[in-house]
């Protein structure tokens, strides 16, 4: 996205971030099990990320098409309470959440990756995706990930904005495991 601000500029304002879940939390792949369960690999180092970011007080949501309970479970783990899975429209859960929370979608940080995040991108304040983002998604956002998705991505973000806002303390005492 051409923009005259550096992508920085709009870190400063982030208090809450929204996450896709394929794609962004994992690398996309899924593993089907011979008895059709679908397996999803996380990266360690984004949950540290998110579990720091829910220490430090900011809003966290999960915003996904997928429906699969590990991953709630895993995600609850480590502090997230807004976790909307099997989201087919995914303003209208962006919409109640932002009105349950009193937040202004110039503070939000949408992290997507494929065309399901596109309409919800383009209404947040901070847009942004994995490297290996598809190329309609790379053209909305105001940050591009040097990472990929499911491989520290989220981490990526979340350490930027902290880092911004003077939050990123070198809280190693976090569980987040």
């Amino acid at each position: 996205m051409n923009d005259d601000k550096s992508y920085k500029e709009y870190l400063a304002n982030i208090s809450t971030f929204i996450f896709d879940v394929d794609g962004v939390l994992t690398d996309g792949t899924i593993t089907v099990t011979t008895e059709g369960e679908m397996l999803r690999t996380m990266n360690i180092k984004d949950g540290f990320a998110l579990k720091t970011a829910v220490d430090a007080g900011y809003n966290l949501c999960i915003i996904s098409g997928g429906s699969n309970e590990g991953v709630r479970k895993r995600l609850a783990g480590l502090g997230i309470k807004d976790i909307y899975l099997g989201a087919h429209n995914k303003i209208e859960q962006l919409d109640t959440y932002l009105e349950e929370k009193k937040v202004s979608k110039s503070e939000v940080l949408y992290m997507g990756d494929d065309i399901p995040d596109y309409p919800v991108m383009k209404l947040v304040g901070m847009p942004c995706c994995p490297q290996d983002a598809v190329p309609e998604i790379k053209n909305i956002s105001k940050y591009i990930s040097h990472k990929n998705g499911g491989k520290g991505a989220v981490r990526d973000v979340i350490e930027q904005v902290l880092k911004v806002q003077g939050k990123w303390n070198g809280n190693f005492n976090a569980k987040y495991d």
